[in-house]
């Protein structure tokens, strides 16, 4: 399922996460390059500058989600020559960028700045922190009171590249969903058969779980899924046609993939006699669930 998820991930990203076309990713290791390779530059021969590749950095990639770089970091950020230092710098600009997207509304407590180093760097990072390695007073797990977690190389980049997915699925939360406007949706209590069933309310304040931008797309999964379960499933001979359900999540209410046929068969009609008549409408076994999906 993660690696289902990581490679949706990379996909989107590398087709629309640009402003001038596609640029493949690879999660963590591309993201990872972009901000760690750095380059001599002629003008400052104790410096290193992070390589830019015609506006197509990471952080070129968020400007042009969010519209505005991140306060303090560059699109060209000179970083020390020195391992230990430039560890450090890395590590504060990691710190800037979960900073920056919690205040967007991300939800990231999860991840901490070591997790999107380089294996290299989270090599020095340890080191350092665990009195191994002499180093800037300045970042010291130590003085910083917070507990320091050493994890073996394997281990690691498990847990970067898991990291580095979370942290480009929050700024698709953030970045991306507000776009949504909630006029692009009708109310679906117009529709009769919903009249009777709990709303779901799209208020900033009404949810502790989904963003207002989620819960729009919960109303628009609801109104498409009971518009449209009648007319693809009217001739099923796997179940009949499907009751109807209140859709508030999006794991278990789309677990059967009858939610997501039903958004389709909205855009996509000629799907319904190919695939989707096809369906199991009241799955029990894996393996109805597999053929749904």
């Amino acid at each position: 399922f993660f690696q289902k998820t990581l490679n949706a991930v990379q996909s989107w990203f590398t087709l629309f996460g640009w402003s001038k076309g596609q640029n493949p990713i690879s999660i963590p290791y591309s993201l990872r390059s972009d901000v760690c390779i750095v380059q001599l530059t002629v003008a400052q021969e104790k410096n290193f500058k992070r390589r830019v590749d015609k506006d197509k950095g990471f952080y070129e990639m968020l400007v042009h989600l969010n519209g505005q770089s991140i306060p303090g970091i560059a699109a060209s950020q000179s970083l020390s020559t020195d391992p230990v230092e430039r560890m450090f710098q890395l590590h504060w600009q990691h710190s800037e960028l979960l900073s920056f997207l919690k205040r967007k509304g991300a939800y990231l407590p999860h991840i901490m700045p070591e997790f999107l180093l380089a294996p290299e760097d989270y090599e020095l990072w340890s080191e350092v922190n665990t009195g191994l390695r002499r180093g800037s007073m300045r970042s010291s797990g130590k003085l910083s009171g917070r507990n320091i977690f050493v994890l073996e190389h394997r281990t690691f980049e498990t847990m970067s590249k898991r990291a580095w997915t979370d942290v480009l699925l929050q700024m698709y939360k953030v970045f991306v969903l507000p776009r949504i406007s909630s006029r692009m949706v009708p109310d679906p209590s117009s529709l009769e058969s919903l009249q009777n069933m709990p709303g779901i309310k799209s208020e900033p304040l009404c949810s502790n779980v989904y963003s207002r931008y989620e819960r729009t797309i919960l109303i628009w999964l609801n109104k498409n899924y009971e518009k449209n379960r009648k007319i693809v499933w009217k001739d099923n001979e796997r179940g009949g046609i499907p009751p109807t359900r209140w859709i508030v999540n999006f794991d278990q209410d789309l677990l059967d993939s009858l939610v997501l046929a039903a958004q389709m068969a909205g855009y996509c009609p000629y799907l319904i006699p190919t695939h989707f008549i096809k369906m199991y409408t009241n799955p029990t076994t894996h393996e109805q669930f597999l053929h749904n999906a």
